[in-house]
């Protein structure tokens, strides 16, 4: 249903749209499948609790994430630089209940890991830097550059993807995408979200109350050709588009027939659907 963020930089695109429901439900989506924190820079108000606390699960995934605001971009930046000061200070939050500063250190070692990030958030990462009028073009191109290379050494030093977005594509955000390790792409459709990535594409849609999904037809081509790798049979070539004669359809019209009787029984009907 949806992606797993890998380590290193995955770039989250949202086809005309801010995305926040998408952006949030993939944060808590890895908090429920991984341990530690997750430290989120915001920008443009992304971090709406209204719409974390709607969709959350559980009131604990929240107390989780640890969010900086940056309303313009010297702030965004220290929030960005402050982070590794944020972690340590969490780590010695979260551990408590020691008698000497010896057991303190040896319990911060033996502990610190479970308590360190599992993700860093960092949504609409060039808006900031685009709308403050008091920086200069270069200025802010160098700016929004160090502090990608910040959230990139911060994904290597902690070994824990960073999930950045956007706020569109143009000649200032190709930097973006340019130190993304993986990308995301998502549209909304009619069934609902579709979201494209690396060996991931959005192949189910709940209906209704998540009850029943709707199934695309790459679901079943994808699960058909698992089975058939699993029974030992090779996949056959497409049926070539020239024609092998003509027949005769039902309403009595001639058709050209291909080397698939069933495709042209299939395509025949409902205009192919």
């Amino acid at each position: 249903m949806l992606p797993s963020l890998k380590d290193g930089i995955t770039l989250l695109d949202v086809k005309e749209s801010r995305g926040v429901p998408i952006l949030q439900s993939l944060v808590l989506d890895h908090l429920l499948l991984h341990d530690g924190p997750a430290f989120w820079v915001d920008a443009n108000g992304h971090a709406t609790t209204t719409t974390l606390a709607q969709i959350a699960p559980s009131q604990r995934l929240l107390n989780r994430i640890h969010v900086a605001r940056g309303f313009t971009a010297y702030q965004h930046y220290s929030a960005v630089c402050d982070l590794p000061t944020a972690v340590n200070r969490s780590i010695d939050e979260s551990i408590v209940g020691t008698e000497s500063v010896t057991q303190q250190t040896s319990q911060r070692d033996r502990e610190a890991g479970a308590h360190t990030p599992s993700l860093i958030i960092a949504p609409a990462v060039d808006a900031q830097y685009q709308a403050d009028d008091t920086l200069s073009g270069s200025h802010a191109k160098t700016l929004h550059a160090r502090a990608l290379a910040r959230l990139s050494s911060y994904a290597d030093a902690y070994d824990i993807p960073v999930l950045v977005t956007r706020s569109g594509q143009n000649e200032f955000t190709a930097s973006v995408a340019r130190i993304a390790d993986h990308r995301l792409a998502c549209e909304q459709t009619r069934m609902g979200p579709r979201i494209v990535g690396d060996n991931f594409e959005t192949l189910l849609y709940p209906i209704g109350d998540g009850t029943y999904y709707q199934t695309t037809f790459a679901y079943w081509r994808h699960l058909l050709a698992a089975r058939a790798k699993q029974v030992g049979l090779q996949p056959s070539p497409t049926p070539s588009s020239a024609g092998t004669g003509r027949s005769l359809t039902a309403t009595g019209e001639t058709a050209v027939a291909t080397p698939d009787p069933l495709l042209d029984a299939w395509t025949a009907s409902a205009g192919g659907r």
